[in-house]
């Protein structure tokens, strides 16, 4: 991968890289591995990219495919990964599993579907419904929608309401 295209294609998205990726990881290993596949799979379909959406939204479809695809596997208990260290400028604001009321939100968030937990991240990062409703690959009312019951879900699931 090219550093010029890491510099100027993925790292001004790392920061949603890096909560999708936690958002499906429960340690700083599989995350680093996570977020190493997506940012590879980026360079690999570079080609691909069609110019039908933003860059960004086309960056955050193939985060949330890869998560999906690296949980699925994981599940199955077949893993394959190459493991270099995240350079530290690029994860430094995100990077907190030792802040507990982060990590907190996290394990919360991790209880959700996989698909609803793609939905708030994508909430949490400011995405227009429009956009997210692109990516997830459904329309914007039903984004809509989605958003209130999981906001409502995490609210009980934090308050101790529900498991």
């Amino acid at each position: 991968m090219s550093n010029d295209f890491y510099k100027t294609s993925i790292l001004p998205f790392a920061g949603i890289i890096i909560k999708l990726c936690r958002a499906y990881t429960n340690s700083q290993e599989d995350f680093e591995d996570y977020y190493q596949e997506v940012c590879l799979q980026i360079w690999r379909s570079k080609e691909n990219f069609r110019e039908e959406s933003e860059w960004s939204t086309w960056v955050y479809r193939i985060s949330l495919n890869v998560c999906l695809t690296l949980l699925k596997k994981k599940k199955n208990n077949v893993q394959h990964f190459v493991s270099d260290a995240i350079p530290a400028e690029e994860t430094e604001a995100n990077y907190a599993f030792s802040d507990e009321s982060l990590n907190q939100l996290y394990d919360t968030i991790r209880k959700l579907s996989e698909i609803d937990r793609a939905i708030i991240m994508l909430y949490l990062e400011e995405k227009p419904y429009k956009e997210i409703a692109d990516i997830i690959g459904t329309n914007q009312n039903n984004i809509g929608v989605r958003v209130k019951r999981i906001k409502n879900r995490l609210k009980d699931m934090l308050d101790g309401k529900i498991n």
